[in-house]
């Protein structure tokens, strides 16, 4: 067994393009991820190596489809992609919805050591959320298949709202697999966006759809 310690990744040459003059805030968020984050069970021990190129930069790809105002990020866990939004998006609020304790108290603390003041934290199942102002986009990365997802969340956007949820390489599948949902629930201009190709290491896919 080895015991050799994993090396964070170094942070790529896009990260300042992508971040601009929030790139030291950037910085500051990927290291206390890297020191703490297995300890919390925020990231699984092998994902040190590809920190930034699969999670930071993965998520920061999505700032610019923020509109301003206020965005729910369901089932932010180790504030991917919530806290990174928050960084590269002073201007849009992030709501960040958890359920696990653990993980709530993390979001909790590092947003007020970042000093992110567009940023709350909410306890809770998405289901059980009854915001006092609907939201003006969701967004979610990793949760669960579309089908479970739309219904899970539809209700926290307002009319003429967005979805926007990172989704991984079989997003075609799952989006034909929702189409009861997605119908069910009034979801229009519905696809599927690539970010990120060929200024990141890895793109992202996006599934994007308005709620009427």
């Amino acid at each position: 067994m080895s015991d050799v310690t994993p090396q964070v990744e170094p942070e790529p040459e896009t990260a300042a393009q992508l971040f601009g003059d929030r790139l030291e805030l950037a910085r500051a968020y990927t290291s206390d991820l890297a020191r703490r984050g297995e300890e919390l069970g925020l990231i699984g021990p092998l994902e040190l190596p590809r920190l930034w190129s699969r999670h930071i930069i993965n998520c920061v790809l999505v700032a610019p489809l923020l509109r301003p105002g206020i965005t729910g990020d369901v089932g932010s866990g180790a504030g991917l992609p919530g806290l990174v939004l928050a960084i590269a998006r002073p201007d849009v609020h992030l709501v960040l919805i958890e359920p696990m304790e653990r993980r709530v108290e993390w979001l909790l603390s590092e947003s007020s050591e970042l000093g992110l003041d567009n940023v709350s934290v909410v306890r809770s199942r998405a289901e059980d959320v009854n915001p006092d102002v609907l939201f003006d986009q969701v967004t979610a990365r990793a949760v669960t298949a579309l089908s479970k997802l739309i219904p899970a969340t539809a209700h926290l956007v307002r009319r003429g709202g967005e979805m926007v949820f990172l989704k991984g390489s079989r997003v075609d599948d799952e989006i034909a697999a929702a189409q009861k949902v997605i119908r069910k629930y009034r979801l229009s201009r519905v696809e599927v966006l690539v970010l990120g190709e060929g200024i990141a290491p890895e793109s992202t896919r996006v599934f994007r759809a308005t709620v009427d």
